[in-house]
């Protein structure tokens, strides 16, 4: 039956199984069993995640670098994690929002009308769980770097710190090279391509997306700014650090995968 579900696609064309169609295909089962042995082995077909496998080829090197970072940072420097959240929306609602009651979720108006985006600058020190945040109207390679120097203000003058970032162009630039060659204590370290994933900064990102952003009503720029540093604000009176945790490297998802159809 495992192998049936794992290894398989239904004959009739269709994408995934269902307890039902699984058991008539089988005939010797109810449709009641398969529930039951799917939830004993944790197999979920109606459930679809999605995933995004690096081509860099020097893959398994980045990703030590970025992990040691986090499991056995260096003696007294600063780690930062550091990324743009992009292209926020100040959506505001044309209908008043109905609020939530016994029975009724809370309900916002299907029209809305846009007041324009900003880019949100954040960096999250990975031994504090403090994060520094900017907000932008463009994502460009002098705001990084000006947050960057934002950055190096924090910390005392001879520390070291280590920035953990992604590939994208603007962390790359003859500017981000200048700010490096006049600010020697501070080491960048980028992911591998397709690894958001590694970056902990993508982790909080989430959380002010779901805590502020997605139900958020902004009725300007402005309004929008000031929301997002309240969340920053107050996240920061209690801020907590991610436990990163090695996991089983055999379980990492890769290209050869494949399901077959018989």
């Amino acid at each position: 039956m495992l192998n049936r579900t794992l290894k398989h696609l239904p004959r009739d064309g269709s994408t995934h199984w269902s307890s039902r169609k699984l058991a008539n295909e089988l005939g010797d089962v109810s449709f009641s069993a398969v529930q039951r042995i799917w939830r004993k082995h944790g197999v979920r077909p109606h459930r679809r995640d999605t995933h995004l496998v690096s081509n860099d080829p020097d893959f398994e090197t980045k990703a030590a670098d970025v992990i040691g970072l986090y499991l056995d940072p260096p003696a007294h420097a600063a780690v930062f994690c550091v990324d743009e959240k992009t292209a926020i929306q100040a959506l505001d609602r044309k209908d008043r929002m109905l609020p939530l009651s016994p029975g009724r979720a809370q309900s916002h108006g299907f029209e809305y009308k846009r007041n324009g985006t900003l880019s949100l600058f954040a960096a999250l020190n990975t031994s504090t769980g403090q994060v520094l945040g900017k907000t932008a109207a463009r994502h460009t390679s002098e705001q990084f770097v000006g947050f960057l120097e934002e950055i190096v203000a924090t910390q005392s003058p001879r520390r070291e710190i280590h920035v953990i970032c992604d590939n994208v162009s603007s962390h790359k630039t003859p500017l981000v090279q200048a700010f490096l060659a006049k600010h020697r204590r501070v080491h960048m370290h980028y992911t591998p391509t397709y690894s958001s994933w590694l970056n902990q900064v993508e982790n909080w990102f989430a959380r002010i997306q779901r805590d502020v952003i997605t139900r958020g009503i902004f009725s300007s720029l402005k309004d929008l700014d000031k929301k997002l540093m309240r969340y920053i604000r107050q996240y920061n009176k209690n801020p907590k650090p991610l436990k990163w945790k090695f996991a089983d490297p055999t379980r990492r998802i890769t290209a050869d995968s494949s399901v077959s159809v018989d």
